[in-house]
């Protein structure tokens, strides 16, 4: 068994595996792998984020259904956190470029030219449309400065200024995606493993 900082894993993960017979063929062969976690501030500022909108919620549960007195600010607030969850959230996923995406073309054809240019493509038009989102995003936020809050006296341009930085994040990430892509020419080092068998 490992031992790290101190502590020795008693679990099953963590017993040494017995290797086969000789002769012994198995169809699956387990090995304990090094988890690395990483953090980055996207995921830092979604992870605040998301607890301050828990909190506001349930806040919001409480003082309505407990003390029968709701909060008029609470509902509000809850729409305009959760905006900025979804975008600052998108960067994170995008950086990890794990999008919904449908994938069977690249998947059927075989590793070459043919199929690093279609990834290519695929990179360069998310690229091109989160440039644009984020252009966008940026104009709204312009634009919504002279609308107020329902509830506070504060300007709207707040809010979309949560959907401008998570466009912009996920603009950076991207191009981050792009370059690293690029680098390795579009291919991943288990295409082979991801291909679908044609029969």
């Amino acid at each position: 068994m490992r031992q790290r900082d101190g502590f020795q894993g008693a679990g099953v993960m963590s017993k040494k595996k017995k290797k086969a017979p000789k002769g012994e063929k198995r169809l699956i062969e387990a090995e304990d792998a090094e988890v690395v976690i990483e953090h980055h501030p996207e995921d830092w500022l979604a992870f605040v984020i998301f607890w301050f909108l828990a909190f506001i919620v349930f806040l919001q549960f409480f003082t309505r259904y407990v003390l029968n007195d709701s909060l008029s600010w609470t509902e509000e607030i809850a729409r305009y956190g959760l905006m900025w969850v979804v975008f600052i959230g998108g960067a994170m996923v995008t950086r990890r470029n794990t999008h919904i995406a449908v994938e069977l073309l690249s998947n059927v054809m075989k590793p070459g030219p043919l199929r690093a240019a279609l990834l290519a493509l695929v990179d360069f038009i998310k690229l091109a449309f989160l440039g644009l989102l984020a252009f966008v995003s940026l104009t709204i936020t312009e634009r919504m400065h002279l609308q107020r809050m329902t509830v506070f006296d504060l300007p709207m341009s707040y809010v979309y200024a949560g959907v401008a930085f998570g466009c912009f994040l996920m603009l950076i990430r991207q191009a981050q995606n792009v370059w690293r892509n690029a680098r390795i020419g579009w291919s991943r080092p288990d295409d082979v493993t991801h291909q679908i068998s044609a029969d």
